[in-house]
């Protein structure tokens, strides 16, 4: 839904109507990882452009939508909106009454209205990382940048960045939305596992971007798991060329720990040298054109330096 809602949406509101719309006509609850065994959940989505953002919260082809206005705002795997409701599904509080869940005569609070009565054990994981989330972004309030989401998003006693207990934080993206549309937006991509040992490289869309065929996942397919009756029944290496190698690096640091940190800190001042360029992009001190291809850049010397 999130390809989707990108695809057919050229503002933040046009891809929370096409997210909807699909809502209403497919509802949703696929299997969310490859494994036989049953895993999905309902989402929700931060939907950002130069002008506005929103907050989409769903349940079944039901939802809500909140508009950001001021202040900082996160998700995680909860739902967060309660009575501040800018747009809702038109039957949302008919069904609630119906199935007995709203009163209709008190406030309606869609968090408290459609959240489990009994959570399962993993949702207060959730609830650490949602608050976590929430106050490390509170600390920089009004002076929110590029390397301050980096290190949110690597933090790790808060849950943000995880690495262990059967899941990993499997790719981290940061953008800059300026509000003059005369500056490029930047996307900075981890485009590999785990951002606290990952670096951040930039991307900037552009017709004359060269195709970055190392973070490309190979293709089967008829071969393709997501074929078969019933799906993922098998698995396939989907792994791309740089998540190879950042792999295979990351096990080497572990042998040789001096090396891995010598390699990771030359890669970091990568990540920051790409920082100080794009913010010379964004102020107008370097054509954007001359950066086009750093994306391409970035992760042909990352890739090089895992050699």
């Amino acid at each position: 839904m999130v390809r989707l809602g990108l695809e057919r949406g050229d503002s933040a509101w046009a891809a929370l109507t096409a997210i909807t719309g699909l809502l209403e006509q497919h509802q949703q609850g696929g299997q969310c990882k490859e494994d036989p065994n049953p895993f999905s959940y309902h989402s929700t989505f931060l939907l950002v452009d130069r002008n506005e953002a929103w907050v989409l919260e769903t349940a079944g082809k039901l939802w809500v939508a909140q508009k950001v206005t001021e202040g900082v705002k996160n998700i995680s795997n909860q739902l967060t909106i309660g009575t501040e409701i800018s747009a809702e599904h038109p039957h949302l509080r008919r069904v609630a009454q119906r199935e007995g869940w709203w009163d209709g005569e008190t406030e309606f609070n869609f968090s408290q209205v459609f959240s489990l009565e009994d959570p399962p054990a993993r949702m207060e994981l959730a609830k650490k990382r949602y608050k976590g989330g929430t106050e490390l972004m509170q600390q920089h309030e009004g002076s929110v940048t590029a390397e301050v989401m980096m290190s949110i998003l690597r933090d790790k006693p808060s849950g943000i960045c995880m690495d262990s207990g059967g899941f990993c934080t499997t790719g981290s993206m940061v953008s800059v939305l300026p509000r003059d549309c005369s500056r490029p937006c930047v996307h900075f991509f981890t485009a590999t596992p785990d951002p606290s040992r990952s670096i951040f490289k930039p991307f900037i869309f552009s017709d004359c971007s060269t195709p970055v065929l190392r973070v490309v996942s190979p293709q089967f397919g008829p071969d393709d798991p997501i074929w078969e009756e019933p799906r993922f029944q098998s698995q396939v290496d989907r792994r791309h060329d740089l998540y190879k190698a950042h792999q295979e690096a990351l096990n080497n640091m572990e042998t040789n720990p001096d090396k891995g940190s010598s390699v990771f800190e030359t890669l970091k001042e990568l990540e920051c040298q790409c920082l100080r360029d794009i913010s010379a992009v964004l102020r107008g001190e370097i054509p954007e054109d001359e950066l086009v291809d750093l994306f391409y850049d970035c992760v042909d010397t990352e890739f090089k330096f895992y050699q």
